[in-house]
């Protein structure tokens, strides 16, 4: 499939990308355990977005250069919508993680290096799928459509489930790894496995890794065929999605402690994802442009937020003893 990209441009992302993540593990200390502060993640979550829109701010100074403004305004509005559905639909991830990390009561301080190898397998994994994901396009035009119909499910299925706990004691993934590994009755530290009496066991962050690699997964399948309704060049795909990726970390030590205050962006989510599916399926007969995909998906978030935090504080307010009220 055609992309403007040339391979110095593929080679250069892939190392910054590299960069970012030995930085990370040798200089910024993400084989330590210890409890990242909301001040740090903070600033983690504004050094992704930052870069994101500086990566934006170059792509549309090399396109208007090489290929003129149109094109310019075109591929940078994909980036950015392509940019916006990745980090919406991560947010969920988040709330997976936050539910795994509960159960099995992993400490603060040592859920960094987990994330961390999670981040690493999602970008391994969407890679992958990307790759398949634009072959699939290219070989099948059709599929394109597949995939709308399969985001409208989705979507609806989130709308309908919304309240649903998921009960991990009966995930069947959880339940054959405790069947087939000797796994230790508690942690070693951020070790995922360790010998004893020349015996090799599991940890239970190993489980802890493995479920969080298959929230990965999953959400991967989701999120894929999402951005093909925006753009369906592969290196607008793959940047998009891992600037997302590399920033999920971040936001879930910013965020996983408000969790339950944002109860109506899973709501929000299944709404995106019902547009973005309908809007594949209407491609044939009425073309929605990219700027109005934006626009929308980014209304939907950003009311399903501020409606969740406003009825958060309604709630808290009603719960407080009276007197209590300032």
């Amino acid at each position: 499939m055609s992309t403007f990209a040339t391979g110095p441009m593929w080679a250069g992302f892939i190392v910054f990308v590299l960069l970012m993540l030995a930085l990370d593990l040798f200089v910024f200390g993400g084989r330590k355990a210890h409890r990242v502060p909301v001040r740090e993640a903070l600033a983690w979550v504004l050094a992704w977005v930052s870069l994101a829109l500086t990566f934006a701010g170059l792509l549309w100074w090399y396109l208007n250069d090489t290929q003129g403004a149109e094109v310019a305004r075109t591929k940078t509005l994909e980036f950015l919508a392509g940019y916006l559905i990745e980090q919406s639909l991560s947010v969920d991830n988040m709330f997976v993680f936050v539910m795994i990390f509960t159960y099995f009561a992993v400490p603060p301080e040592m859920q960094r290096r987990v994330l961390l190898y999670g981040v690493l397998g999602a970008i391994v994994m969407r890679a992958g799928m990307i790759l398949a994901g634009v072959w699939l396009v290219q070989q099948f035009a059709w599929i394109l459509y597949v995939f709308g119909a399969f985001l409208v499910i989705t979507g609806i299925k989130m709308l309908v489930f919304a309240e649903a706990e998921p009960d991990l004691e009966q995930n069947p993934l959880l339940r054959l790894l405790r069947r087939r590994l000797r796994i230790t009755p508690e942690f070693h530290g951020e070790h995922f496995f360790v010998r004893h009496k020349g015996v090799l066991w599991a940890t239970p962050m190993f489980l802890v890794l493995i479920l969080i690699e298959a929230s990965d997964l999953v959400f991967a399948v989701d999120s894929i065929p999402a951005i093909f309704a925006v753009t369906t060049d592969p290196f607008i795909v793959f940047t998009s999605n891992i600037f997302a990726i590399m920033g999920l970390r971040a936001m879930y030590f910013l965020l996983a402690d408000m969790a339950e205050r944002f109860h109506l962006l899973k709501y929000g989510l299944s709404l995106v994802l019902i547009f973005i599916g309908g809007k594949m399926l209407i491609m044939p007969w009425f073309h929605i442009p990219v700027q109005w995909s934006l626009s929308v998906v980014g209304s939907i978030i950003l009311i399903s937020i501020v409606a969740s935090l406003t009825l958060s504080r309604k709630a808290v307010a009603a719960r407080a003893p009276a007197g209590e009220e300032g």
